[in-house]
């Protein structure tokens, strides 16, 4: 392993680093990932693909427009009309990595639908292969990369600073146990989400907020942490039922939201089409119809997906395997399904180049609040941003100064938290799709004794994310407080800062 205090590290393995890597070419970047390059990332288990204005019936401000509805009040306009401007030279860049997106008969994208978008705009590969097709053309992009040097099976522990405050490289650890502290000109996170912290959840299970402990840990503001979006549509098989793909542990399978799109209906066990009386019925925003979901459930009746469709073998191949693969068969009978976390739309706050507000420190993708997604993130705005943001990252990068000051020596490691399957089923019960002050403040209470205990990542992100929905006093997005079930007159975002980093002590400052 060779690394010089010039390169740039940047820490994660799915569509937000390796465009950021590859982006940042051909300055010499160190790329930390946990596991082989590809695997066990969010992106390769996104079915629906990537929202771009590019329909002849369609315009970015269309595009800007919706997601702004989407973030319910909490999108950054001038966020929400950049990105979306910036879709169509993403998928050209995706398109001159060789990405095989599907095509019409007259070789132009095959554009599809999903919920809260007002046209067809997203962009696919593979049917519902869109994620695992666009990681592995990056992943492969970056190993005939001269410019990038892969370090699998590492992690992050630690965030090295200068004697001013500066990150100045990261210090890591395989899994042999060996460390390696790896100075830098700058540092990219790239971590992806947290909804490993929920029992219920089609991230990756090693998905628990680790880039976001590490910035809250050098100091970094953190923005809406309390807004989780949990995907309506997870298919409702046990733990020890679920099958993936590829080896490694499995989150639940996702029937994805374009199945909808395509005329899929959700019906109770009665078979009643509870979504028939809410406004946009089937393709409402996620947040609805999973509380919709949600009220279901809560009155012991279950939820199915009726996704007997014409030629759903070849339309939705991905979802077809999957619900083979866990004994059910979507073409002859419908598919359970309950809410599980999908998406924080809270993260690091950054600035319009990427940039967070310790110096030296960049995030790209879910682990970053851009301002883009607000309260409640549009489908397929997830891929759209870390290519945006991948590009304004490694443009920036290229004119900070090259000079890397030297980091202080790194502190103890913190361990892997001993009460995971406590907090997974604490966060599903008390922080999950339907909150009150009353189970939040249980809660917190429980975490915060955990994180004094154990000085663990897993409890400090847990008690973030609680510690800011229990101070948002009102429904909004992806939050639902069922003793404040509507918006505020005023929106306003949340800000989170350690006010003893080293203790992991939360303190909301705004």
């Amino acid at each position: 392993m060779s690394h010089s205090p010039q390169n740039i590290v940047v820490v994660g393995g799915g569509v937000a680093g390796l465009a950021t890597a590859l982006r940042l070419a051909p300055a010499p970047v160190t790329l930390i990932v946990a596991s082989p390059l590809g695997a066990e990332a969010a992106t390769g288990w996104a079915q629906g693909g990537i929202a771009a204005a590019i329909g002849p019936d369609d315009r970015p401000d269309l595009h800007a427009i919706d997601t702004l509805t989407a973030g319910a009040g909490l999108s950054e306009p001038h966020v929400a009309r950049r990105v979306a401007g910036a879709a169509p030279t993403a998928i050209d860049w995706l398109v001159s990595l060789g990405t095989p997106f599907d095509r019409n008969a007259n070789g132009s994208l095959a554009l599809g639908l999903e919920a809260a978008h007002s046209r067809r705009r997203i962009v696919h590969a593979e049917g519902d292969g869109t994620g695992r097709v666009v990681l592995e053309t990056l992943a492969r992009a970056a190993r005939d990369c001269p410019s990038i040097q892969v370090m699998e099976g590492w992690r992050a522990t630690e965030l090295l600073t200068d004697e001013n405050g500066r990150v100045a490289g990261v210090a890591a650890r395989d899994r042999e146990g060996r460390v390696a502290a790896l100075p830098a000109r700058a540092v990219v996170l790239a971590t992806g989400g947290l909804g490993g912290l929920y029992a219920s959840t089609t991230n990756p299970l090693g998905a628990v907020g680790s880039g976001l402990a590490l910035a809250a840990r050098a100091g970094a503001t953190l923005r809406d942490m309390e807004f989780v979006q949990f995907h309506p549509t997870a298919m409702a098989v046990s733990g020890d039922q679920r099958t993936p793909l590829a080896g490694g542990p499995a989150p639940m399978p996702l029937a994805t939201e374009a199945l909808r799109g395509e005329g899929a209906t959700l019906v109770n066990e009665h078979g009643e089409r509870f979504m028939a009386e809410v406004p946009g019925q089937e393709l409402a925003p996620r947040d609805v119809v999973a509380r919709a979901i949600f009220a279901e459930l809560a009155a012991g009746r279950t939820v199915m997906l009726d996704a007997r469709l014409k030629d759903v073998e070849r339309r939705f191949p991905g979802v077809v395997a999957l619900c083979r693969a866990n004994g059910l068969d979507p073409a002859r009978a419908p598919i359970p399904v309950r809410p599980a976390a999908h998406y924080h739309m809270g993260g690091i706050r950054v600035d319009d180049a990427g940039r967070a507000s310790v110096p030296g420190l960049w995030a790209c993708g879910e682990v970053a609040s851009t301002g883009l997604h607000g309260a409640n993130r549009l489908a397929s705005n997830s891929l759209l941003e870390a290519l945006a943001y991948a590009a304004w990252i490694a443009e920036d990068i290229a004119g900070q100064d090259a000079a890397s000051p030297a980091p202080r020596p790194a502190g103890a490691i913190r361990p892997l938290s001993p009460a995971r399957p406590e907090i997974r089923t604490l966060m599903d019960l008390k922080v999950g799709v339907v909150r009150d002050a009353q189970g939040l403040e249980a809660a917190a209470a429980r975490l915060g004794a955990l994180a004094d205990a154990n000085g663990d990542d897993l409890s400090l992100v847990a008690l973030m994310v609680t510690e800011a929905a229990l101070r948002r006093i009102e429904s909004r997005g992806g939050h639902f407080r069922a003793d404040h079930p509507t918006p505020a007159a005023v929106t306003r975002h949340s800000e989170t800062t350690l006010d003893r980093p080293e203790a992991g002590d939360v303190r909301r400052v705004a």
